[in-house]
């Protein structure tokens, strides 16, 4: 993550001396670079891990970009058939028998068919076969060139790599101001296991995640330089401003509601920040080169929407619950999910088939409980409501947007359509404790990062271990099964992928305590 930008501030240095400045772009370009490989090889990992299309609706952004790969933009309607129909090529055959284990935790992934198989049809009615194509022609590429397994586990690689390089970014705008003291521990909840594991999957939910990520930690860069006393980021603004576009340009075509996100977290950022900087960008004329940049592609992304028959169709009443229903009743249906949505959010896998154990989850929920704690108890008065406003938005967004079209679709949110949105809520109260009126608790900031991060690490080390666990003998066998009787077996075999896992795990935390270490250095000491 090299700063395209950094030797040519646009704002004139001031608060620390020249070679302070320098130490500070390069810790945050080194944040940036080991904290790219960390996600990557973690979400890699579950690449390799995951049974073929066991991801959630994984077939159908799988067949998708397999189709576009090979030309075909948009499925075709077919008398009979409910979805879009795409064609694929002999070497992705697709058997429904690959997902004979889907939805039954006690059976593993052994009855699973080969993709490309010969008993395979060379068609597929995908649901998703009219989405926007970007993502897809990302991700799509490697089936040109492998075929069967192989061809969707590349697949699924190019979309880690591309996952990480967003949370690798966001790790590098973490370290690009003094304001960063608790940034590191609330940016490590970026590689949960379930954001790594979306991110090694054929689906763009991962794409969205991680570019969402990116640029909430960007964008409240890009504004704070724009702010006072902004000359302490030790980024240009030209160089924030990429970061910035090409994140908000992957989240808005990463999915139908993607421009509606993009407003979302515009919207918290400004309140978060206030708004001083915010008219400052908005009164600078190169910021519009930009904005028309992000605009182009919102508006691509919301011409193919609702041009390219990619909304939602009208759902049969047994489809979903509550098909047909009312906003108010969808609303309150929604509020009685919220707990659940937030389990969903951290500890579902699969085909919501691989559910952690409840008891696992207080370990994330310890760490987000004491981050929270510390940010209400600190905070003055602006302070406290951008919190509250961001914790309400975690709750009333979803219900907003799915009571909205609940008549058509009935109740289809899960959990890990709002991790953009609860991994921005953590990153504002971060920034929030990062600032001034938090001293009182800056000395917890460090010796919490580490407990932290040792933590989530451990939680998402026994989540691998869990998930294999579920797919090599099935949850209704001892778990010593797994290495008396494996039913089923990853390439390269489960014990070697979770030994890797705990040991990428491990080295994650020890990244994320050191950067907790150097985060909170004083402004003027050298990185």
């Amino acid at each position: 993550m090299l700063d395209s930008g950094g030797h040519a501030i646009d704002r004139a240095g001031a608060g620390v001396n020249a070679s302070t400045r320098a130490a500070r772009r390069t810790a945050a370009n080194r944040a940036g670079l080991v904290g790219f490989a960390l996600t990557a090889i973690l979400g890699i990992l579950w690449a390799f891990a995951s049974p073929i299309l066991s991801a959630p609706d994984e077939n159908a952004h799988a067949m998708k970009a397999i189709a576009q790969a090979h030309g075909q933009l948009v499925g075709e309607e077919v008398e009979g058939v409910m979805h879009l129909v795409v064609r694929l090529p002999d070497e992705f055959r697709y058997d429904p028998a690959l997902l004979c284990y889907a939805g039954d935790e006690n059976r593993s992934a052994d009855c699973g068919a080969e993709l490309g198989g010969e008993r395979g049809q060379d068609w597929f009615n995908t649901w998703t076969g009219a989405y926007n194509p970007v993502y897809y022609a990302l991700v799509g590429w490697p089936s040109l060139l492998l075929g069967g397994d192989a061809g969707l586990i590349a697949m699924r690689v190019v979309s880690a790599l591309i996952g990480a390089l967003f949370v690798g970014a966001a790790f590098q705008s973490a370290l690009a101001s003094p304001r960063q003291r608790w940034m590191p521990l609330v940016l490590a909840f970026a590689a949960l296991p379930l954001c790594v594991y979306l991110m090694g999957s054929v689906n763009p939910n991962g794409f969205e995640i991680a570019a969402s990520v990116a640029l909430w930690m960007a964008l409240l860069r890009l504004l704070e330089a724009h702010d006072d006393d902004g000359s302490d980021v030790v980024f240009s603004t030209t160089w924030l401003w990429v970061v910035t576009t090409a994140a908000a340009a992957a989240l808005v075509t990463a999915r139908a509601l993607g421009p509606l996100w993009l407003v979302v977290i515009v919207a918290l950022a400004a309140l978060t920040v206030g708004w001083r900087p915010v008219r400052r960008l908005f009164t600078t004329a190169r910021s519009y080169i930009w904005i028309a940049v992000i605009a182009v592609f919102g508006l691509f992304s919301l011409g193919w929407t609702l041009l390219g028959g990619s909304l939602s169709s009208q759902a049969n009443e047994g489809d979903a619950p509550l098909v047909g229903a009312g906003f108010l009743e969808g609303a309150v249906y929604m509020l009685r999910l919220t707990d659940e949505l937030l389990q969903q959010s951290i500890g579902e896998f699969g085909w919501l088939d691989a559910v952690l154990p409840g008891w696992s989850l207080w370990a994330v929920a310890a760490v987000v409980a004491a981050i929270v704690f510390l940010a209400v108890g600190s905070a003055d008065r602006r302070a406290a409501v951008v919190i509250a406003v961001a914790v309400a938005a975690c709750v009333l967004v979803p219900v907003l947007v799915q009571s909205r079209s609940v008549a058509q679709t009935g109740i289809i949110w899960q959990g890990r359509y709002g991790l953009f949105l609860y991994l921005g809520a953590l990153i504002l109260v971060g920034w929030l404790l990062s600032s001034p009126y938090a001293e009182r608790v800056a000395w917890m900031s460090v010796r919490y990062t580490w407990l932290g991060a040792v933590m989530l690490s451990a939680f998402g080390a026994y989540a691998f271990l869990f998930v294999m666990y579920r797919y090599v003998v099935g949850l209704d066998d001892r778990i010593t099964e797994m290495v008396l009787a494996p039913e089923w077996q990853p390439p390269g075999g489960w014990m070697l992928l979770v030994g890797l896992y705990s040991l990428a795990s491990a080295a994650f935390a020890v990244f994320v305590g050191r950067l907790g270490a150097i985060a909170a250095r004083p402004a003027d000491a050298s990185a």
